[in-house]
């Protein structure tokens, strides 16, 4: 089983639907993996092209098998809007390790509706003794 620590690079998004009709929106994102949730600031004005660079940590196992990227617009005087989501699978990150800035879809009621790039990190915690010189776990065999 893997476990370990997945930092996820938040950069920006791009050609996202502005919620806003009178200013810019103020988009913010919540990150979820499994039962863990962290949220971004909120890019004030930032409107349809927001831009954060901000790192978030999680601790992840091979059964957290996505991250949700969630798009939000924030609002002082009603409720904050819901902009689209991002999912994106964890699978090739816990097998490679690191994923370079990528680009994944936005979607709001199955439309495309923007864009969103973030980085991946996997460091996994070592669970057992590291080998033997010869490569051998010798207490094992």
């Amino acid at each position: 089983m893997v476990h370990g620590k997945l930092e996820v690079l938040l950069i920006c998004a791009k050609g996202l639907e502005d919620t806003d009709f009178l200013n810019n929106m103020d988009p913010y994102v919540i990150i979820t993996c499994r039962s863990q949730e962290q949220k971004s600031s909120v890019a004030k004005g930032a409107g349809s092209e927001p831009e954060w660079n901000e790192t978030f940590v999680f601790s992840v196992s091979d059964d957290s098998p996505q991250l949700i990227v969630k798009i939000m617009d924030s609002d002082a005087l009603t409720d904050d809007d819901f902009v689209g989501e991002a999912t994106i699978p964890l699978e090739p990150v816990l097998q490679e390790g690191s994923l370079p800035p990528e680009v994944h879809r936005v979607v709001k009621d199955e439309k495309y509706c923007g864009e969103i790039k973030l980085a991946l990190t996997f460091t996994p915690v070592e669970t057992c003794r590291p080998d033997d010189e010869d490569g051998t776990h010798s207490s094992w065999n």
